[in-house]
């Protein structure tokens, strides 16, 4: 790519708001506009490092735009490289669609050899025709899920037009899994699945480690402008071991109340976890290991509580399940727009033999696909509808 940015047959537009999406806030950079998932007030909140990292990681966001290019060059300035030097994370990759169809998976590139700032995501060359498009098309690039980037210019041989979202707009917390964890591109997280097939506009505000019903995320959602939230939680909570049954049910009405008092009729679905052996009936803190069973180095979950330790207030995703139906049904004459999701239902433990979790924890890109479709064809659907009735009643 070393002459990349001096190719005079390419023309050169500046990465703007318009093009971006899925961002809840956008920043000015050294060169370009730095995308984050919470707002700056949010971010001023944290003091763990692991939230501070997670909220700067960009899954979701993504440029939309109108074009007939064959030649597409992104120019950014990636943050944050430690997580290409983790032989057992995924690579992160630019997941580009024409039309809604995956087409290339690039990564950044130094433009030029010792080049610290001018990086190129270069979309046709990715392409196995080595060519992009076949007259003009709707072109998202997704950022990768886990890699802090600023996005600076858009190279190409052809117009880029903006192009706004037409679905509802989507608001959507979870823990890793939603945030993308092990999937092979941000676009291939579950949410970004169910929000294509079912026509939202999606912010993601998947959170790996990070869904502890922080007040400041709820505070982020109650201000947000949206058309359908869901928050899912469960697995953090267990996985941190950071509630006990006495703190966990105030703590969820808390994080409700708040997002309540910006969108009080708004439908929210109250997603359980999915199915997850491990701590299904055995309480966290988790652990991670790095082990090696004949088909190379990998990571191995496990849960380091004991069952018996529930008597004491301990927290499974069993009781957690329980405890957030308990706390959907009392909330239901108040609060008739809150919908119950059963994380079961979008992936249980019959499917544990057909699509098993490789770490024993988060699912793989194909498990990622299959809860994206049921989510969307299921709950999503079902509240989607209701919503259109009510609407057509009124």
């Amino acid at each position: 790519m070393r002459d990349m940015l001096d190719d005079t047959s390419l023309q050169s537009f500046p990465v703007t708001a318009d093009l971006v999406h899925g961002a809840v806030e956008l920043t000015a950079g050294e060169r370009g506009l730095r995308p984050w998932r919470l707002p700056e007030r949010a971010r001023r909140q944290i003091h763990d490092d692991g939230a501070a990292k997670v909220v700067a990681d960009p899954s979701g966001v993504r440029l939309r735009m109108r074009t007939a290019a064959d030649r597409l060059l992104l120019q950014v300035m990636p943050l944050d490289r430690t997580v290409h030097e983790d032989p057992l994370r995924p690579a992160q990759v630019y997941d580009v669609l024409a039309d809604g169809e995956l087409i290339a998976q690039p990564v950044a590139e130094p433009a030029r050899a010792g080049a610290a700032q001018d990086w190129l995501v270069d979309v046709a060359a990715a392409c196995p025709s080595g060519r992009l498009l076949d007259g003009e098309r709707l072109v998202e690039v997704w950022l990768p899920a886990e890699e802090p980037t600023e996005l600076i210019a858009v190279h190409s041989d052809a117009p880029v037009e903006p192009a706004p979202e037409d679905g509802l707009r989507w608001v959507h917390h979870g823990s890793s899994i939603s945030h993308g964890a092990v999937a092979v591109g941000a676009a291939h997280a579950w949410p970004a699945v169910a929000a294509r097939r079912a026509g939202l506009d999606l912010v993601n505000l998947g959170f790996a480690g990070q869904a502890m019903m922080d007040q400041y995320t709820a505070r982020a959602i109650r201000d947000l402008p949206a058309d359908l939230l869901s928050v899912k939680l469960g697995i953090n909570i267990v996985n941190g071991d950071t509630f006990r049954l006495r703190s966990f049910a105030p703590a969820v009405h808390g994080f409700l109340d708040t997002i309540r008092d910006g969108h009080p009729e708004t439908p929210l679905l109250l997603m359980t976890p999915i199915w997850c052996g491990i701590h299904e009936h055995t309480p966290g803190p988790v652990d991670i290991e790095q082990v090696d069973d004949g088909g190379g180095p990998r990571s191995l979950a496990r849960a380091t509580g004991h069952p018996a330790e529930v008597a004491a207030g301990r927290l499974t995703l069993t009781i957690i399940r329980e405890e957030l139906a308990r706390i959907a049904a009392e909330r239901a004459a108040e609060d008739p727009h809150l919908h119950l999701v059963e994380g079961p239902a979008l992936y249980g433990a019959e499917d544990a033999n057909t699509h098993p979790l490789p770490d024993a924890l988060h699912p793989d890109t194909a498990t990622h696909r299959l809860i994206g479709e049921r989510a969307a064809d299921g709950p999503l659907r079902a509240v989607l509808d209701e919503t259109a009735r009510t609407v057509r009643a009124s």
